[in-house]
């Protein structure tokens, strides 16, 4: 989401002000909730996409928008990137605070002589619908960022914006057409395809170069043992200027 520049878009009048801190306040506790239900929501393994698209890449400095419970940011960090990890859920960033320390003590038995390993992670809790980083970097994850809260379009033109000329642009969601039979995914509007994705946030060339931007199938597990094929949406992208 690009930030406003002229004055008259900061002034909001009372009542949008009041909507808009509703709305962030509403996807905090929504998303705490959902983490507060289990002790662990998700497999605590990054994602496969993330591992197929950024193995590759040579370390730098890395956004991971969306971040969860930490395993995609916790495994980039080991592959030597410094990470800024976000979310909306405070709870969330405690329990990926608490994975990556687990995850630096195991390294730290194993690593003779090395004594405490340093954190490379940095973990930042705000709403992504109005976040706008105030630097760039090397690599840009967003890993199925979805919500009944949340319009990805704004985000994820955040995203885009906040990666370095150089850089690498890596989006990963759920096909509308492909949904998981299980959970909140009944509203196709929270997701989309290849196509959609690449025209809502304006990647061509010369500024862009395209690499990957197609629908890939997997096989998937719901929490309740449910087996399905899902459709992701992936996408990968060089900032060249």
């Amino acid at each position: 989401m690009t930030q406003q520049g002229e004055d008259h878009h900061h002034a909001a009048h009372d009542g949008d002000t009041r909507q808009g801190e509703q709305r962030q306040q509403s996807a905090a506790e929504a998303w705490d909730e959902k983490y507060g239900s289990k002790p662990q929501i998700w497999s605590g393994k990054p994602n496969p996409q993330l591992l197929r698209e950024g193995g590759g890449l040579r370390p730098g400095r890395a956004l991971d928008l969306g971040c969860g419970e930490g395993a995609d940011a916790i495994w980039l960090a080991q592959q030597g990137w410094t990470v800024t990890a976000v979310d909306v859920s405070a709870v969330a960033l405690e329990r990926a605070a608490a994975h990556e320390k687990a995850a630096l003590d195991r390294e730290s038995v194993h690593a003779e002589g090395a004594g405490v390993i340093p954190s490379r992670i940095h973990w930042k809790q705000c709403d992504l619908d109005k976040w706008q980083p105030d630097e760039t970097y090397d690599l840009v994850s967003s890993q199925f960022l979805h919500g009944p809260q949340l319009v990805w379009q704004g985000p994820l033109r955040t995203a885009a914006a906040a990666v370095k000329p150089g850089g690498t642009l890596l989006i990963v969601g759920h096909h509308p057409h492909r949904l998981p039979p299980w959970g909140n995914h009944t509203n196709p509007d929270m997701f989309y395809t290849p196509a959609q994705l690449i025209q809502e946030l304006g990647i061509e060339s010369p500024d862009w170069q395209v690499e990957v931007n197609t629908t890939r199938e997997r096989p998937a597990t719901g929490p309740d043992g449910q087996d399905a094929v899902v459709g992701d949406t992936v996408f990968r992208a060089t900032r060249l200027s």
